[in-house]
């Protein structure tokens, strides 16, 4: 495990996540329930961005939302920033919020951040969610769109490196797609880098998930076991740890370089320490673990997560340069 000290620089930066810490400790953890709760989070998420296409639009970018399909594939709905100019590669988004919230347009802020500092494409995948979908659907909507974008189906994107970023549950949904494109080996090896944020490649839970307890932050950690398993019912441990569902025990072999953050404090921690170990055996991969921070921890105003999400650009960018 590599504890990258160079993200907290002093003192002060560290009282600043542990303020954020302090505040956290009030706010009640995010829990996987029935149908009800996550889609009256829902509801007030897209309340919330009204308007927010207008405020993107001030960037000079052009975003659209489409839906791809492929023959025998439900049809996925994408949402698509392009820079200004002709774009050097492109970036496949999976957003987060537990499988059960969350849309495409949550991570415009970093996909914007992304189309303006690197020159990309971001596609953001608009999967459906747990409280219409099982699982294997989720699965399957992010690699038909990967698919589609890597395949001569889309001729727009054919010369350019592509990149796949996911966090939290879209981090997991990512890795999936990695591990399902075993399948088709043409276009896995399109794919030059993968950026990873605190996701889940254990559907049974790693030790740091069933250890986790009532202090956990963000993510309520004595229902995290049971959680996964309301995802994957009728299933036994055995089986949910099959890949590509939990990518963790699949064949990494021809996986693309990697970028991996999770925080020390995070159930989750295991989860990505566990994968990047092992993938490591078949590409570069650089893993970092943020002292004293939660799940989610990008999401919070702190010198630490502005310096992870700018590294995270300069890293891509990188990639984009230099896919070989």
């Amino acid at each position: 495990m590599d504890i990258e000290q160079g993200w907290c620089r002093g003192e002060r930066e560290l009282a600043q996540i542990r303020r954020i810490n302090k505040a956290l400790a009030w706010v009640p953890r995010f829990r996987v329930r029935n149908r009800v709760t996550p889609l009256a989070i829902q509801a007030l998420l897209r309340a919330s961005q009204f308007g927010s296409l207008i405020e993107t639009a001030k960037h000079g970018l052009r975003i659209e939302t489409s839906s791809v399909f492929l023959d025998g594939c439900v049809p996925v709905a994408v949402r698509i920033i392009r820079p200004a100019g002709k774009a050097k590669g492109l970036v496949i988004d999976i957003h987060g919020g537990g499988w059960v919230i969350g849309n495409a347009q949550m991570d415009d802020d970093r996909n914007v951040a992304m189309v303006q500092e690197c020159g990309v494409t971001v596609v953001s995948v608009d999967y459906r969610l747990a409280t219409s979908t099982p699982i294997q659907g989720m699965m399957d909507d992010c690699l038909t769109a990967t698919r589609y974008f890597l395949s001569d189906s889309c001729k727009e994107f054919a010369d350019v490196p592509v990149i796949i970023v996911g966090e939290s549950a879209g981090g997991h949904l990512a890795a999936a797609t990695l591990s399902a494109l075993k399948t088709w080996p043409e276009l896995l090896r399109r794919i030059s880098g993968t950026v990873l944020f605190y996701g889940v490649y254990d559907m049974a839970g790693t030790p740091s998930v069933h250890a986790a307890g009532p202090e956990t932050l963000v993510l309520d950690g004595p229902g995290m076991v049971e959680a996964l398993r309301t995802l994957t019912p009728g299933s036994s441990d055995e089986e949910r740890r099959q890949p590509p569902l939990s990518p963790l025990y699949g064949d990494l072999a021809d996986f693309p370089p990697a970028l991996m953050f999770a925080g020390e404090i995070d159930p989750l921690l295991d989860d990505t320490v566990n994968l990047a170990d092992r993938w490591k055996a078949s590409a570069d991969v650089e893993v970092y673990v943020l002292p004293e921070s939660p799940h989610g921890f990008i999401h919070f105003p702190t010198a630490m997560a502005g310096r992870v999400l700018e590294y995270s650009r300069e890293w891509i960018t990188r990639r984009i340069e230099n896919p070989s």
